[in-house]
């Protein structure tokens, strides 16, 4: 009954597997260390990925919106931390007012309350706007901006794949 859409979930959720295999890749094979927002955008597209397996496996039938809704928000709040990242690296004038770096996130878990972690590491640091690699002209943020946009119209796609058939 919900085989294309279990398929179609469960693709999803193996490109975000995917993804975080390259950035694995990309930290421990090419060197390239994750600043805190790198590891929020992981934390993101794991949350993706792992929301996507939920929805494969236990698909609802009358409330066929609630999957894509659901990853429509965590795909949003990855691709928010993703612009704000391309912001940094590509639109901030002044890079000077950002310091050169500032404490790991492990340190700031361990010695800040939650709430002023995601405030320090939204505001972003002297690491967060460098460009360290580039594809086709465009950051690693940019094309994880590009991910989470893409995987958010998959979801809605899968959905009108599936058209209410019972």
């Amino acid at each position: 009954m919900f085989v294309r859409w279990r398929l179609g979930f469960l693709a999803l959720s193996l490109i975000c597997g995917g993804a975080i295999g390259y950035a694995l890749y990309l930290q421990y094979q090419e060197f390239l260390s994750p600043c805190p927002l790198c590891i929020f955008q992981r934390v993101g597209i794991i949350s993706f990925g792992l929301v996507s397996l939920l929805a494969a496996l236990f698909p609802l039938r009358r409330a066929t919106w609630f999957w894509p809704a659901l990853l429509t928000l965590v795909g949003l709040a990855g691709a928010s931390v993703s612009a704000r990242q391309v912001y940094l690296q590509y639109f901030l004038t002044d890079k000077s007012s950002l310091g050169s770096c500032g404490p790991g996130l492990e340190y700031m878990l361990d010695n800040q309350p939650w709430l002023q972690v995601f405030r320090s590491v939204l505001v972003g640091h002297g690491e967060c706007a460098v460009i360290d690699w580039k594809f086709l002209g465009l950051s690693l943020p940019c094309w994880t901006l590009v991910l989470f946009l893409a995987l958010i119209a998959a979801a809605w796609l899968i959905r009108a794949w599936q058209g209410g058939r019972k």
